[in-house]
């Protein structure tokens, strides 16, 4: 099994990256979330799941071991291949769907594209107690990260051109992708109205540029799938 890449970020397409290890450039299909933390040019280490198909041989990649580790049992689940373990890791963080399948939360699950309200009765009965406990309260959800991003500040949130080149790499058009992004912002001031922890709360949770923006991206997406 090939655990993860280590290598110079060559491309970036929708869908994947292409990370060049030894000479060898390699075709990772990966989250938004993870794209949103690569940059081309630059050294990237993703810990990847490797599929092995009748046809084809396809790399997964991720972020953080714990998404790999949550992908990989997911598809243990009955009706789950990888490419919906792929999108429901796009629309949700490890912790959420623990949190969601630990609280039976069929609903949120069928946020996914793909998973009708069986299919997420289904998963919450087979992987119920399997993907172990929710991490730390320090763990957010979609509120609690955009108030932590900081976005109670006049200049523009740095995430916000990352954000925008990611949906429109994932062939969003400009105007969708600008309302997006204007939507997350408004959620995220009304939570920080609220208590969140502002852009100081944030550096202190020592919560990087790259998790921000991934946090972004992918409340923008879930944005975009209920229009």
């Amino acid at each position: 099994m090939i655990a993860h890449l280590d290598g110079t970020v060559s491309a970036i397409a929708p869908e994947g990256a292409v990370i060049e290890v030894g000479g060898v450039g390699l075709l990772v299909q990966c989250t938004p979330g993870t794209l949103a933390t690569l940059r081309r040019g630059e050294r990237a280490r993703v810990a990847t799941s490797l599929v092995v198909r009748e046809d084809a041989l396809t790399l997964f990649g991720f972020a953080a071991d714990d998404e790999r580790d949550v992908f990989e049992l997911l598809q243990t689940a009955s009706g789950v291949g990888p490419r919906l373990a792929l999108a429901m890791l796009a629309v949700f963080t490890p912790d959420e769907l623990r949190r969601a399948v630990a609280a039976e939360d069929v609903t949120a699950l069928t946020r996914v594209p793909g998973i009708g309200r069986k299919g997420a009765q289904r998963i919450v009965l087979e992987l119920a107690g399997r993907l172990g406990p929710p991490g730390p309260a320090g763990r957010q959800g979609e509120l609690g990260q955009l108030a932590a991003a900081g976005l109670g500040r006049p200049a523009a949130p740095p995430w916000r051109d990352q954000v925008r080149a990611g949906l429109l790499n994932l062939g969003w058009q400009a105007r969708e992708a600008d309302q997006a992004i204007s939507a997350v912002e408004a959620d995220a001031l009304a939570a920080a109205a609220e208590g969140g922890n502002g852009t100081d709360g944030a550096i202190a949770n020592g919560q990087p540029a790259e998790a921000e923006a991934a946090a972004m991206l992918r409340a923008a997406l879930r944005k975009l799938s209920r229009a």
